[in-house]
């Protein structure tokens, strides 16, 4: 593994700590003594957002476009500052160019290439899929998707592959063994071609496996209306599985949430693999080691409550903690509406770097559903020490009104502070920048591989902070039709040192290495 910053190279550590609090604790139990090593963080101060004014660019459209709205943060000219590309439903999606200095005012400017004048965009994802070092885009529509290959100055050209005609509200990807090509999932909504549609009409989904030739495709079928999908290796076993959250026409055919088992033919994980049927309105899937054991929980947006899971030890037995850790976000928190919420998209990060993640949930009505709250601020769900969450979205500034649908946490201008955008439904894009006074210390990590999958999706970093280790994984998918491509962000509270380590795709972990803190780096497999 190489190490990058600013031209010099950081010595590797090979000590070793237990993996979290909850293995120091156990360790302690077992030789009659509870001893930490390490003192508890501070709990850092309230974040704080400022509005930011970008062009203008609104989600739009009839029925069709009641869900999506999604956005796509990539480095589409390689100057190391995000770019955004966010869908336009009936109309084209914008692009717009970061002209952001380095820890100065967010400053945005409208950049979009011929070749996205594509209406009817639900969504779009940034993945690198011909393997040139060029960050591309798969484009969700209502009608033929397209892949777009970056040219490395924010343009792109189409490229071959007909996905068909759907109406696509989902999508992941992932590089399975043995693979040089990505394996690409799409979701699919109503089949409008149905004449008992659109209630009892869900279409199925589609997964294009590279062959020497191309892709071949494969229904996954029975579909139950996707909203949401995310190859993800839930058990640390080298395997991406495929996660797939539905919306609610699937009451009507008793559908569920899905995970796919990636077999040479896939299959779905049932009771007899331990397997619980879970049911909700389905829009949106986020994952991250909240608790520091080394599995990540599932965080599920839906209309109604949203749902937190945690996993049981090493099964796919997965238990509901909404309540319990305080992210059910069932309600509004501000305003006199108080019919149940409807949650969009979930990104996590740690929004004050006190070495806590924190969660972000796009709500919004459908259109003017009548048992759904129409004045449904969007939540900032801030962790505790004690690992609940607190809402702060008023407190923050970023508690806004509109039908928000995808959004995105993400560093915008390298100051190590998330900041934030949002895709709304018939009101303009909003972006915010973090100004979070006294935030702790962080670390941006990116990682690169030389030939195929050079982005690293299915690696694994892990962070040891002195306190519990964050360990993260490389996906392209989730969310609710929105998609990041870049560094991984990590806070680190007071630590002025941490250990890393990388889980290549299909491989070992490198060694410890140690890092200090704020700073960027560009780590390339060897």
């Amino acid at each position: 593994m190489t190490l990058e910053k600013s031209g010099f190279f950081e010595r590797f550590d090979k000590r070793c700590r237990p993996r979290s609090l909850r293995a120091v604790a156990h360790a302690g139990a077992i030789l009659g003594v509870l001893t930490l090593a390490v003192a508890e963080p501070a709990q850092a101060t309230d974040p704080s957002f400022v509005p930011v004014n970008v062009p203008e660019h609104i989600y739009d459209g009839g029925w069709e476009h009641f869900v999506g709205g999604g956005l796509a943060i990539l480095d589409c000219n390689g100057d190391t500052r995000p770019d955004i590309v966010a869908a336009g439903g009936s109309n084209p999606p914008r692009l717009l160019r970061n002209l952001s200095m380095a820890g100065g005012a967010l400053l945005f400017e409208d950049a979009t290439p011929p070749a996205l004048d594509l209406p009817d965009t639900t969504g779009a994802y940034p993945l690198d899929i011909n393997n040139d070092g060029l960050l591309d885009l798969v484009m969700l529509r209502v009608g033929p998707d397209v892949v777009l290959h970056g040219d490395g100055d924010c343009g792109f050209t189409r490229a071959p592959l007909d996905t068909g005609d759907h109406w696509s509200t989902a999508f992941s990807a992932t590089w399975e063994a043995g693979n040089s090509q990505p394996t690409l999932a799409f979701g699919h909504y109503v089949d409008r071609a149905d004449p008992e549609g659109p209630f009892e009409a869900c279409d199925s989904n589609t997964l294009w496996r590279p062959t020497g030739a191309g892709h071949v495709a494969t229904l996954l079928a029975p579909g139950h209306c996707a909203l949401s999908m995310l190859f993800t290796d839930w058990a640390r076993n080298g395997r991406a599985d495929l996660r797939i959250s539905n919306d609610r026409h699937y009451y009507v055919s008793d559908g569920q949430e899905q995970l796919w088992a990636m077999e040479a033919q896939p299959r779905l994980y049932t009771e007899a693999d331990g397997w619980r049927r879970h049911k909700l309105w389905g829009m949106g899937i986020a994952t991250r080691d909240l608790d520091r054991d080394g599995r990540d929980e599932v965080y599920l947006s839906s209309m109604g409550d949203q749902r937190l899971m945690e996993q049981q030890g090493d099964t796919l037995t997965y238990k509901d903690v909404p309540f319990a850790r305080g992210t059910a976000a069932q309600r509004p928190y501000v305003g006199d509406d108080g019919r149940p919420s409807t949650g969009w998209h979930i990104a996590f990060g740690d929004v004050q770097n006190d070495g806590l993640d924190d969660a972000f949930i796009a709500k919004g009505n459908v259109q003017q559903m009548p048992g759904s709250a129409m004045q449904d601020p969007n939540n900032l769900l801030i962790g505790m020490l004690d690992g609940s969450f607190s809402e702060r979205g008023d407190v923050a500034g970023v508690a806004s009104m509109h039908r928000s649908r995808g959004a995105a946490l993400v560093d915008l201008n390298a100051d190590g502070l998330l900041d934030l955008a949002v895709v709304n439904r018939r009101a303009p894009l909003e972006v915010w920048q973090n100004v979070t006074p006294s935030a702790g210390r962080w670390l941006s990590v990116a990682l690169h591989q030389r030939s195929a999958n050079t982005q690293a999706v299915g690696a694994w970093i892990e962070v040891d902070d002195g306190r519990a280790i964050q360990s993260r994984e490389i996906t392209v998918g989730g969310g609710h039709v929105s998609g990041v491509s870049g560094p991984q962000h990590f806070g680190l509270g007071t630590a002025e040192t941490v250990r890393l380590r990388v889980h290549w795709p299909h491989a070992d972990w490198s060694d410890w290495q140690t890092v200090t803190a704020n700073q960027a780096l560009h780590i390339t497999r060897p």
